[in-house]
Protein backbone atom coordinates (compact mmCIF):
# COMPACT_ATOMS: atom_id res chain seq x y z
CA UNK A 1 0.00 0.00 0.00
CA UNK A 2 1.04 3.63 -1.12
CA UNK A 3 2.09 5.59 2.07
CA UNK A 4 -0.18 7.33 4.28
CA UNK A 5 1.33 10.83 3.72
CA UNK A 6 1.34 10.22 -0.07
CA UNK A 7 -1.54 8.97 -1.21
CA UNK A 8 -4.20 11.28 -0.03
CA UNK A 9 -5.62 14.15 -2.08
CA UNK A 10 -4.54 18.08 -1.79
CA UNK A 11 -8.57 18.08 -1.23
CA UNK A 12 -8.69 15.51 1.64
CA UNK A 13 -5.72 17.10 3.47
CA UNK A 14 -7.01 20.56 2.98
CA UNK A 15 -10.72 19.56 4.39
CA UNK A 16 -8.56 17.55 7.52
CA UNK A 17 -6.76 20.75 8.34
CA UNK A 18 -9.95 22.97 8.08
CA UNK A 19 -11.88 20.50 10.50
CA UNK A 20 -8.48 20.34 12.95
CA UNK A 21 -8.61 24.21 13.66
CA UNK A 22 -12.37 24.83 13.34
CA UNK A 23 -12.62 22.31 16.27
CA UNK A 24 -10.39 23.73 17.85
CA UNK A 25 -11.68 27.45 17.22
CA UNK A 26 -14.66 26.72 18.84
CA UNK A 27 -13.42 24.40 21.39
CA UNK A 28 -11.02 27.23 22.69
CA UNK A 29 -14.32 29.53 22.83
CA UNK A 30 -16.48 27.26 24.79
CA UNK A 31 -13.55 26.99 26.92
CA UNK A 32 -13.56 30.47 28.33
CA UNK A 33 -17.22 30.47 29.09
CA UNK A 34 -17.01 30.17 33.11
CA UNK A 35 -20.12 29.11 35.48
CA UNK A 36 -19.07 30.41 38.90
CA UNK A 37 -15.30 30.58 38.38
CA UNK A 38 -15.26 27.01 36.81
CA UNK A 39 -14.58 26.51 33.31
CA UNK A 40 -13.74 23.45 30.98
CA UNK A 41 -10.81 25.14 29.60
CA UNK A 42 -8.75 22.95 26.72
CA UNK A 43 -11.05 20.55 27.41
CA UNK A 44 -13.80 22.75 25.35
CA UNK A 45 -12.13 21.19 22.49
CA UNK A 46 -12.88 17.53 23.71
CA UNK A 47 -16.38 18.20 23.61
CA UNK A 48 -16.37 19.72 20.69
CA UNK A 49 -14.30 17.43 19.01
CA UNK A 50 -17.00 14.52 20.51
CA UNK A 51 -19.59 16.44 18.97
CA UNK A 52 -17.77 16.60 15.48
CA UNK A 53 -16.93 13.19 15.43
CA UNK A 54 -21.05 12.27 16.47
CA UNK A 55 -22.43 14.25 13.27
CA UNK A 56 -19.55 14.35 11.10
CA UNK A 57 -17.28 11.62 10.84
CA UNK A 58 -19.02 9.91 7.82
CA UNK A 59 -18.21 13.14 6.14
CA UNK A 60 -14.37 13.22 7.47
CA UNK A 61 -14.64 9.34 6.42
CA UNK A 62 -15.37 10.29 2.99
CA UNK A 63 -13.05 12.86 2.23
CA UNK A 64 -9.92 10.72 3.64
CA UNK A 65 -10.65 7.55 1.69
CA UNK A 66 -9.20 7.14 -1.37
CA UNK A 67 -9.55 3.89 -3.88
CA UNK A 68 -11.94 2.35 -1.46
CA UNK A 69 -8.78 2.55 1.18
CA UNK A 70 -10.11 4.52 4.38
CA UNK A 71 -7.13 6.73 6.25
CA UNK A 72 -9.33 8.04 8.74
CA UNK A 73 -8.45 6.02 11.88
CA UNK A 74 -4.76 6.72 10.92
CA UNK A 75 -5.10 10.33 10.69
CA UNK A 76 -6.86 10.89 14.00
CA UNK A 77 -4.56 8.60 15.20
CA UNK A 78 -1.54 10.99 13.94
CA UNK A 79 -2.92 13.52 15.41
CA UNK A 80 -3.95 12.15 19.16
CA UNK A 81 -0.50 10.44 19.69
CA UNK A 82 1.67 13.84 17.96
CA UNK A 83 -0.47 15.75 20.42
CA UNK A 84 0.59 13.13 23.08
CA UNK A 85 3.43 13.00 22.73
CA UNK A 86 3.97 17.06 22.38
CA UNK A 87 2.26 17.18 25.77
CA UNK A 88 3.89 14.38 27.87
CA UNK A 89 7.32 15.78 26.81
CA UNK A 90 6.92 19.29 27.75
CA UNK A 91 5.74 18.35 31.43
CA UNK A 92 8.89 16.08 31.79
CA UNK A 93 10.90 18.65 30.78
CA UNK A 94 9.11 21.12 32.73
CA UNK A 95 8.76 18.79 36.30
CA UNK A 96 12.52 17.67 35.63
CA UNK A 97 14.69 20.23 37.33
CA UNK A 98 12.37 19.38 40.69
CA UNK A 99 11.51 15.82 40.06
CA UNK A 100 13.64 13.82 41.56
CA UNK A 101 13.82 16.00 44.77
CA UNK A 102 10.53 15.68 45.08
CA UNK A 103 10.43 11.95 44.44
CA UNK A 104 12.71 11.25 46.88
CA UNK A 105 11.07 13.10 50.23
CA UNK A 106 7.37 11.66 48.89
CA UNK A 107 8.15 8.75 47.08
CA UNK A 108 6.48 6.17 49.53
CA UNK A 109 3.27 8.53 48.97
CA UNK A 110 3.70 8.61 45.58
CA UNK A 111 3.62 4.78 44.78
CA UNK A 112 0.82 4.17 47.53
CA UNK A 113 -1.92 6.87 45.90
CA UNK A 114 -1.31 5.64 42.16
CA UNK A 115 -2.12 2.14 43.95
CA UNK A 116 -5.30 3.60 45.93
CA UNK A 117 -6.56 4.94 43.18
CA UNK A 118 -5.43 2.47 40.49
CA UNK A 119 -6.93 -0.39 42.85
CA UNK A 120 -10.48 1.30 43.79
CA UNK A 121 -10.89 1.46 40.21
CA UNK A 122 -10.61 -1.99 39.88
CA UNK A 123 -12.53 -3.21 42.47
CA UNK A 124 -15.79 -0.98 41.33
CA UNK A 125 -15.37 -2.11 37.69
CA UNK A 126 -15.24 -5.76 39.03
CA UNK A 127 -18.47 -5.06 41.16
CA UNK A 128 -20.18 -3.26 37.77
CA UNK A 129 -19.12 -6.70 36.09
CA UNK A 130 -20.99 -8.57 38.30
CA UNK A 131 -24.20 -6.59 38.43
CA UNK A 132 -24.46 -6.02 34.52
CA UNK A 133 -24.36 -10.05 34.43
CA UNK A 134 -27.25 -10.13 36.55
CA UNK A 135 -29.50 -7.40 35.07
CA UNK A 136 -28.20 -7.52 31.38
CA UNK A 137 -28.56 -11.43 30.45
CA UNK A 138 -28.64 -10.47 26.73
CA UNK A 139 -24.76 -10.58 26.18
CA UNK A 140 -22.63 -13.27 27.03
CA UNK A 141 -20.18 -12.96 30.49
CA UNK A 142 -17.10 -12.26 28.06
CA UNK A 143 -18.76 -9.27 26.13
CA UNK A 144 -19.70 -7.79 29.55
CA UNK A 145 -16.20 -8.20 31.04
CA UNK A 146 -14.88 -6.75 27.91
CA UNK A 147 -17.31 -4.08 27.84
CA UNK A 148 -16.87 -2.93 31.34
CA UNK A 149 -12.80 -3.62 31.24
CA UNK A 150 -13.36 -0.74 28.00
CA UNK A 151 -15.28 1.57 30.46
CA UNK A 152 -12.50 1.21 32.91
CA UNK A 153 -9.96 1.94 30.92
CA UNK A 154 -11.59 5.18 29.23
CA UNK A 155 -12.80 6.13 32.97
CA UNK A 156 -9.22 6.24 33.92
CA UNK A 157 -8.23 8.09 30.43
CA UNK A 158 -6.00 5.16 29.98
CA UNK A 159 -4.56 4.47 26.54
CA UNK A 160 -2.31 1.68 27.97
CA UNK A 161 -4.73 -0.07 29.96
CA UNK A 162 -6.96 0.33 26.54
CA UNK A 163 -4.38 -1.24 24.22
CA UNK A 164 -3.64 -4.25 26.42
CA UNK A 165 -7.33 -5.15 27.29
CA UNK A 166 -7.81 -4.83 23.52
CA UNK A 167 -4.83 -7.52 23.58
CA UNK A 168 -6.12 -9.50 26.18
CA UNK A 169 -9.59 -10.42 25.21
CA UNK A 170 -8.55 -12.71 22.12
CA UNK A 171 -10.99 -12.06 19.17
CA UNK A 172 -11.93 -9.05 16.66
CA UNK A 173 -15.69 -9.09 18.29
CA UNK A 174 -14.39 -8.61 21.52
CA UNK A 175 -11.76 -5.92 20.73
CA UNK A 176 -14.67 -3.56 19.24
CA UNK A 177 -16.70 -4.45 22.56
CA UNK A 178 -13.78 -2.83 23.73
CA UNK A 179 -13.34 0.11 21.91
CA UNK A 180 -16.72 0.87 22.28
CA UNK A 181 -16.75 1.23 26.64
CA UNK A 182 -13.87 2.74 26.02
CA UNK A 183 -15.13 5.65 24.05
CA UNK A 184 -18.15 5.78 25.92
CA UNK A 185 -16.53 6.59 29.66
CA UNK A 186 -13.89 8.73 28.07
CA UNK A 187 -16.28 11.49 28.03
CA UNK A 188 -16.48 11.66 31.72
CA UNK A 189 -13.16 10.26 32.04
CA UNK A 190 -11.56 13.72 30.75
CA UNK A 191 -14.40 16.38 31.83
CA UNK A 192 -14.74 14.60 35.62
CA UNK A 193 -11.31 14.73 36.59
CA UNK A 194 -11.11 18.46 34.84
CA UNK A 195 -13.68 19.83 37.17
CA UNK A 196 -12.70 17.91 40.51
CA UNK A 197 -9.38 19.51 40.35
CA UNK A 198 -11.43 22.80 39.94
CA UNK A 199 -14.50 22.33 42.73
CA UNK A 200 -11.95 20.92 45.09
CA UNK A 201 -9.96 24.13 45.74
CA UNK A 202 -13.26 25.95 45.64
CA UNK A 203 -14.68 24.01 48.10
CA UNK A 204 -11.94 24.88 50.55
CA UNK A 205 -11.69 28.11 49.77
CA UNK A 206 -7.64 27.28 49.40
CA UNK A 207 -5.67 30.86 48.92
CA UNK A 208 -3.84 29.79 45.78
CA UNK A 209 -0.49 32.18 46.87
CA UNK A 210 -0.49 30.13 50.30
CA UNK A 211 -0.96 26.96 48.71
CA UNK A 212 2.02 27.58 46.04
CA UNK A 213 4.56 28.67 49.23
CA UNK A 214 3.67 24.90 50.48
CA UNK A 215 4.08 22.74 47.77
CA UNK A 216 7.53 20.67 47.18
CA UNK A 217 9.69 21.93 45.51
CA UNK A 218 12.96 21.58 46.67
CA UNK A 219 16.47 21.30 44.48
CA UNK A 220 18.94 19.29 46.00
CA UNK A 221 22.63 20.23 44.88
CA UNK A 222 22.91 17.81 42.41
CA UNK A 223 19.80 19.25 40.82
CA UNK A 224 21.72 22.23 40.54
CA UNK A 225 24.86 20.96 38.97
CA UNK A 226 25.78 22.81 35.83
CA UNK A 227 29.12 23.34 33.57
CA UNK A 228 28.64 26.85 33.68
CA UNK A 229 27.49 28.51 30.54
CA UNK A 230 25.82 25.99 27.97
CA UNK A 231 24.93 25.70 24.44
CA UNK A 232 21.96 26.12 22.70
CA UNK A 233 21.92 24.28 19.52
CA UNK A 234 18.85 26.57 18.30
CA UNK A 235 17.27 29.80 19.96
CA UNK A 236 13.89 27.57 20.80
CA UNK A 237 14.92 24.34 22.60
CA UNK A 238 13.21 22.42 19.89
CA UNK A 239 16.65 20.47 18.67
CA UNK A 240 16.61 18.93 22.15
CA UNK A 241 12.72 18.47 22.12
CA UNK A 242 13.18 16.44 19.36
CA UNK A 243 15.67 14.34 20.62
CA UNK A 244 14.11 13.65 23.66
CA UNK A 245 10.90 12.86 21.99
CA UNK A 246 12.83 10.50 19.69
CA UNK A 247 14.64 8.60 21.93
CA UNK A 248 11.76 8.02 24.13
CA UNK A 249 9.62 6.75 21.58
CA UNK A 250 12.43 4.19 21.04
CA UNK A 251 12.49 3.29 24.40
CA UNK A 252 8.96 3.17 24.81
CA UNK A 253 9.00 0.47 21.71
CA UNK A 254 10.21 -2.27 23.72
CA UNK A 255 8.07 -4.81 25.40
CA UNK A 256 8.22 -7.48 28.37
CA UNK A 257 5.34 -10.02 28.17
CA UNK A 258 3.41 -7.83 27.03
CA UNK A 259 3.93 -4.74 28.62
CA UNK A 260 5.62 -1.69 27.70
CA UNK A 261 6.61 2.05 28.68
CA UNK A 262 4.73 2.94 25.62
CA UNK A 263 5.36 6.03 23.67
CA UNK A 264 3.75 8.33 26.39
CA UNK A 265 5.76 6.75 29.58
CA UNK A 266 8.92 6.96 26.98
CA UNK A 267 8.79 10.09 25.97
CA UNK A 268 7.68 10.98 29.49
CA UNK A 269 10.79 9.64 31.23
CA UNK A 270 13.48 10.65 28.30
CA UNK A 271 12.29 14.65 29.16
CA UNK A 272 12.05 14.15 32.77
CA UNK A 273 15.92 13.18 32.34
CA UNK A 274 16.84 16.24 30.31
CA UNK A 275 15.05 18.38 32.05
CA UNK A 276 16.74 16.29 35.43
CA UNK A 277 20.36 17.41 34.14
CA UNK A 278 19.44 20.28 32.94
CA UNK A 279 23.01 19.76 29.88
CA UNK A 280 24.87 16.83 27.98
CA UNK A 281 27.93 18.01 28.49
CA UNK A 282 28.36 21.33 27.40
CA UNK A 283 24.44 21.41 25.24
CA UNK A 284 21.87 22.83 27.11
CA UNK A 285 19.38 19.81 28.08
CA UNK A 286 16.07 21.97 28.46
CA UNK A 287 14.26 23.80 26.15
CA UNK A 288 13.00 27.37 26.27
CA UNK A 289 10.22 27.83 28.95
CA UNK A 290 8.03 29.69 26.35
CA UNK A 291 8.76 26.84 23.71
CA UNK A 292 7.24 23.92 26.70
CA UNK A 293 4.71 26.04 27.45
CA UNK A 294 3.66 26.57 24.03
CA UNK A 295 4.10 22.69 23.09
CA UNK A 296 2.13 21.50 26.12
CA UNK A 297 -0.88 23.44 25.19
CA UNK A 298 -0.72 22.72 21.45
CA UNK A 299 -0.26 18.91 22.36
CA UNK A 300 -3.07 19.03 25.07
CA UNK A 301 -5.04 20.16 22.06
CA UNK A 302 -4.14 18.23 19.71
CA UNK A 303 -4.60 14.99 21.52
CA UNK A 304 -8.25 16.12 22.66
CA UNK A 305 -9.43 16.63 19.19
CA UNK A 306 -8.19 13.38 17.83
CA UNK A 307 -9.09 11.14 20.74
CA UNK A 308 -12.58 13.08 20.11
CA UNK A 309 -13.65 12.78 17.40
CA UNK A 310 -12.99 8.76 17.28
CA UNK A 311 -14.94 8.61 20.62
CA UNK A 312 -17.97 10.66 18.89
CA UNK A 313 -17.61 8.49 15.90
CA UNK A 314 -19.33 5.44 18.16
CA UNK A 315 -20.91 7.05 20.93
CA UNK A 316 -24.45 7.58 19.61
CA UNK A 317 -24.72 4.14 18.02
CA UNK A 318 -23.46 2.08 21.21
CA UNK A 319 -24.43 3.97 24.17
CA UNK A 320 -26.26 2.61 26.91
CA UNK A 321 -27.28 4.96 30.29
CA UNK A 322 -26.72 2.19 32.74
CA UNK A 323 -22.58 2.29 31.03
CA UNK A 324 -22.25 5.83 31.65
CA UNK A 325 -23.21 5.55 35.03
CA UNK A 326 -20.79 2.94 35.41
CA UNK A 327 -18.24 5.42 33.87
CA UNK A 328 -18.94 7.98 36.47
CA UNK A 329 -18.73 5.47 39.20
CA UNK A 330 -15.31 4.44 38.00
CA UNK A 331 -13.81 7.68 37.51
CA UNK A 332 -15.32 9.96 40.81
CA UNK A 333 -14.94 7.14 43.45
CA UNK A 334 -11.03 6.90 42.58
CA UNK A 335 -10.47 10.54 43.05
CA UNK A 336 -12.32 10.74 45.98
CA UNK A 337 -10.26 7.74 47.55
CA UNK A 338 -7.34 9.17 46.63
CA UNK A 339 -7.81 13.01 47.73
CA UNK A 340 -9.11 11.53 50.94
CA UNK A 341 -6.19 9.42 51.51
CA UNK A 342 -3.30 11.87 50.34
CA UNK A 343 -5.24 14.50 52.69
CA UNK A 344 -6.11 12.23 55.89
CA UNK A 345 -2.87 9.86 55.60
CA UNK A 346 -0.12 11.01 53.43
CA UNK A 347 -0.49 14.90 54.58
CA UNK A 348 0.25 16.21 51.16
CA UNK A 349 -0.72 19.32 50.62
CA UNK A 350 -3.22 20.49 48.22
CA UNK A 351 -1.44 21.04 44.99
CA UNK A 352 0.72 17.82 45.78
CA UNK A 353 -2.15 16.05 46.35
CA UNK A 354 -4.34 17.32 42.86
CA UNK A 355 -1.35 16.75 40.76
CA UNK A 356 -0.54 13.28 42.15
CA UNK A 357 -4.47 12.50 41.37
CA UNK A 358 -4.00 13.55 38.02
CA UNK A 359 -0.95 11.44 37.67
CA UNK A 360 -2.76 8.50 39.43
CA UNK A 361 -5.80 8.83 37.17
CA UNK A 362 -3.14 8.96 33.93
CA UNK A 363 -5.37 12.43 32.98
CA UNK A 364 -3.27 14.87 31.04
CA UNK A 365 -6.06 17.40 30.16
CA UNK A 366 -6.46 17.35 34.25
CA UNK A 367 -3.13 18.56 34.53
CA UNK A 368 -2.76 21.42 31.97
CA UNK A 369 -5.94 22.44 34.00
CA UNK A 370 -4.56 22.27 37.33
CA UNK A 371 -1.37 24.21 36.30
CA UNK A 372 -4.02 26.67 35.42
CA UNK A 373 -5.82 27.11 38.39
CA UNK A 374 -3.03 26.46 40.34
CA UNK A 375 -0.50 29.18 38.85
CA UNK A 376 2.64 27.13 38.96
CA UNK A 377 4.06 24.59 36.80
CA UNK A 378 5.88 23.06 40.24
CA UNK A 379 2.21 20.59 40.60
CA UNK A 380 3.76 18.72 37.50
CA UNK A 381 6.13 17.23 39.68
CA UNK A 382 3.61 15.35 41.26
CA UNK A 383 2.06 14.35 38.29
CA UNK A 384 5.02 12.95 37.32
CA UNK A 385 5.92 11.09 40.57
CA UNK A 386 2.69 9.19 40.19
CA UNK A 387 2.00 8.78 36.61
CA UNK A 388 4.67 5.95 36.31
CA UNK A 389 2.93 3.91 38.81
CA UNK A 390 -0.46 4.57 37.77
CA UNK A 391 0.56 3.35 34.22
CA UNK A 392 1.60 0.09 35.47
CA UNK A 393 -1.35 -0.33 37.55
CA UNK A 394 -3.71 0.25 35.41
CA UNK A 395 -2.41 -1.79 33.18
CA UNK A 396 -2.03 -4.99 35.30
CA UNK A 397 -5.46 -4.31 37.02
CA UNK A 398 -7.34 -4.37 33.46
CA UNK A 399 -5.48 -7.49 32.03
CA UNK A 400 -6.57 -9.07 35.68
CA UNK A 401 -9.90 -8.53 35.35
CA UNK A 402 -10.06 -10.37 31.93
CA UNK A 403 -8.52 -13.20 33.35
CA UNK A 404 -10.21 -13.18 36.72
CA UNK A 405 -14.26 -12.43 34.89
Amino acid sequence: MTLFAGILSIKAVTFLMFSVFSIMAIGYALGRIEIKGISLGTAGVFIIALLYGCFFYKTLDKQLTVKSVSFTVNALKVVENLGLVLFVSAVGFIAGPKFLGNLKKNFKSYVLLGLVIILSGGLICAACILIERVIDPGLSPDEITAMLVGIFSGSLTSTPAFSASKEAVGSAQLESIVSVGYGIAYLYGVIGVVLFVQIVPKLLNADMEVERQKIITAETGEERRTTGATIDIDPFGFFIFALAVALGIFVGCFKYHNFSLTMTGGCLIMSLLFGHFRHIGAISSIPKTETLKICRELGLALFLLGAGISGGANFVKYFKAMYFVYGILITTVPLIAGYLFARYVLKLCLLNNLGSITGGMTSTPALGTLIHVAGTEDAAAAYAATYPVALIAVVIVSQLLIIIF
